[in-house]
């Protein structure tokens, strides 16, 4: 009799939920099969399913049975919230909208929250709001982190002078749509990287058919608010700057980018292993959490590192592309990422999982980069170590306007006279990306002075962004 071809997908169109179920299915099934066609096979599947406690006994499906029996009783639990929202500080509350307010609320009743902040550019999102830092014990939430698994920034700061921008401008211009690639494309050519390479590929099943579109992707930018630009750097004080450069300004490239296809379906599959793993009240599911003992919170902390190391990967090499076609070789680097969890202590030594959802860390010395719009700087700063954030700040400007009311209220001309205005040159990005749509920066960072200082800003000049 043929071999068995039966894989996770047939399981899955059968009605079995993600997890550990599947794979007790396809051993169960490949045993059952040396005397049965693949169609009884299937049939008897079913049936394991609607009817767990009959097989509870089977020598061949008592497995599946006794995993199927436990998933049901786990479904039959809600998860409630606490009575009490712990504390928590919100940093700029007059600025942020009830939505993202309401959100933060939520988390901090979590029976598995122990810890939280508000970030000053926070607004609602899915599951935890964008700029929401949470601390959990012993537990991810895969929500908490993001669909943009360690989406990160990254400034390279070169020895050119702020003139040698203004007389190669057009020839900067061209070098970016030479040299990068946005959404739906990617270059023809992908520098190999040892990220591609890691074991965990392998490991997870999920991974196994990512690798092929990670390795195609790899070194591209993704849509919405994603960027590559070139600007000015400045420094005010060579004592204070951290890398030792003398006061005065440089040319920089600046990039923002996340993990691409490979974190959006790591966090679309774990989200829902989530939701059926964690039964919370409907206005909670979105942060359904896995526990980091379990088999499913393993594979998601080593993919959401995976991911991480991709998006990081990304970026090093959009900068070394770029760096070939200048010439040139960083004096100075910086790169931080949110849209991640990290193991981490709290103050009475207690280990918990910090979730960054568009926040950035900024334990003591911790350098970072805190963007605004394409027309406002960014500033490059230096964490403070501040317990109340959880070591954290924003993460950028944050928006103040949704993408649809945007498209529906910025007109395309008033958005080319405020670029006309600030003599900065826009390839590809639409009315959504408007710096309109974005809180003032300044307004951020005034309402997080206690945690970080600054070193230096980055104002942009020529901004690539994926076509409007």
């Amino acid at each position: 009799m043929a071999k068995l071809k039966l894989r996770g997908q047939d399981i899955l169109a059968l009605g079995f939920p993600q997890g550990k179920a599947i794979g007790l299915a396809i051993h169960a099934a490949t045993h059952f099969n040396k005397q049965n066609p693949k169609e009884d096979v299937k049939a008897t599947l079913a049936s394991v399913l609607a009817g767990p406690e009959q097989f509870i006994a089977d020598p061949i499906f008592d497995k599946l049975a006794e995993a199927l029996i436990k998933l049901t009783e786990k479904e039959k639990q809600i998860f409630e919230l606490r009575a009490e929202v712990l504390p928590y500080l919100t940093y700029g509350a007059q600025h942020i909208e009830a939505g993202a307010i309401k959100q933060m609320r939520t988390a901090m009743a979590l029976p598995i929250t122990v810890a939280g902040a508000l970030m000053a550019d926070a607004h609602e999102g899915y599951g935890l709001p964008i700029g929401g830092v949470l601390a959990t014990l012993n537990a991810v939430i895969p929500y908490g982190v993001g669909m943009d698994i360690g989406c990160r920034m990254c400034l390279t700061v070169y020895d050119l002078p702020a003139g040698f921008l203004e007389k190669e401008r057009p020839q900067l211009r061209d070098l970016l749509l030479a040299h990068t690639r946005f959404g739906q494309e990617n270059f023809s050519d992908p520098f190999d990287d040892e990220v591609l390479a890691r074991p965990v590929f392998k490991e997870i099943s999920l991974l196994k058919g990512l690798q092929p579109r990670a390795r195609q992707q790899i070194g591209s930018s993704g849509s919405g608010n994603h960027f590559v630009e070139f600007g000015l750097v400045e420094f005010q004080d060579n004592t204070e700057n951290s890398f030792g450069l003398p006061a005065g300004q440089y040319l920089g490239l600046l990039s923002h980018s996340g993990s691409r296809g490979l974190g959006a379906n790591i966090a679309q599959f774990y989200t829902k292993v989530a939701m059926q793993q964690c039964r919370l009240p409907d206005h909670a599911k979105h942060l359904a959490w896995l526990d980091l003992d379990s088999e499913a919170g393993q594979e998601y902390w080593q993919a959401m590192n995976l991911a991480g190391d991709y998006a990081s990967a990304c970026h090093s090499h959009i900068h070394r592309r770029i760096g070939m076609a200048l010439g040139q070789s960083p004096i100075a680097r910086v790169e931080n990422h949110h849209n991640f969890a990290w193991k981490e202590f709290l103050p009475n030594g207690q280990e918990v999982i910090v979730h960054r959802k568009g926040a950035t860390p900024a334990g003591v010395g911790a350098l970072g980069i805190i963007p605004g719009s394409m027309t406002s700087p960014g500033y490059i700063v230096r964490g403070r170590g501040q317990a109340d954030s959880l070591n954290s700040a924003s993460h950028g400007a944050g928006r103040q306007m949704s993408r649809r009311k945007a498209k529906e209220t910025i007109q395309i001309n008033e958005l080319r006279q405020h670029l006309k205005t600030h003599r900065v040159d826009l390839i590809g990005g639409g009315l959504d990306e408007a710096p309109f749509a974005y809180t003032d920066i300044n307004t951020v960072m005034a309402n997080q002075e206690a945690l970080v200082d600054i070193i230096g800003r980055f104002t942009p000049k020529i901004v690539r962004m994926d076509k409007a």
